[in-house]
């Protein structure tokens, strides 16, 4: 049976509205301009959806108060990124990452200590819509082949890319203001 792009994001983003995932909805939205120019087949990128989606609630559930977790996919490698009150919760976050079955790898980024304010997760959103503009603006690499996820000033860049795409793209975000670091979670395609 056949699926059209199109009844693939719908389904998408079904499931993020039952499940209350925002930032998966927010996502599917601008899926159909990415996707056709994404390295991952179509497939992959609902798993890597589902495994954002999955682990993330899965985490919440569980976490106890005064725990921030992301859990961002790319080509079924996970990372996450936030703070947590100990190594414990550290380690029971990478955990669940790993339980699920389409993962493959995991990158655990977590910092053990206070979760960050309302006004340092803006100033990471804005961070990296900076750095997503950027990456747009720049012909030596495409953004849609990079995602970037901001953390406290730190920002990580995953994605299926060549050694000299990544490169460039790390040094268009450590050019960013209001980049503290950059972290560079690649998969190289040479």
């Amino acid at each position: 049976m056949r699926f059209s792009l199109r009844a693939v994001l719908l389904a998408l983003s079904a499931s993020a509205a039952l499940t209350g995932c925002s930032t998966a909805m927010f996502r599917g939205a601008d899926a159909g301009v990415t996707i056709t120019d994404d390295r991952r087949t179509p497939g992959t990128y609902v798993t890597d959806e589902d495994i954002s989606i999955r682990t993330g609630r899965l985490f919440s559930e569980q976490a106890p108060g005064g725990a921030h977790a992301t859990f961002s996919s790319f080509n079924r490698r996970v990372l996450i990124t936030g703070q947590v009150p100990s190594e414990e919760v550290r380690k029971s976050a990478a955990s669940i990452a790993h339980m699920h079955p389409d993962a493959r790898d995991v990158v655990n980024e977590l910092v053990v200590g206070e979760t960050t304010s309302l006004y340092r997760r803006t100033a990471d959103s804005y961070v990296t819509t900076k750095v997503k503009t950027r990456l747009v603006d720049d012909t030596r690499v495409s953004a849609n082949h990079v995602k970037v996820i901001t953390e406290d000033g730190v920002v990580y860049l995953m994605g299926l890319v060549k050694r000299e795409e990544g490169q460039v793209a790390a040094e268009i975000a450590a050019r960013t203001s209001g980049v503290a670091r950059v972290i560079k979670v690649f998969e190289y395609m040479d």
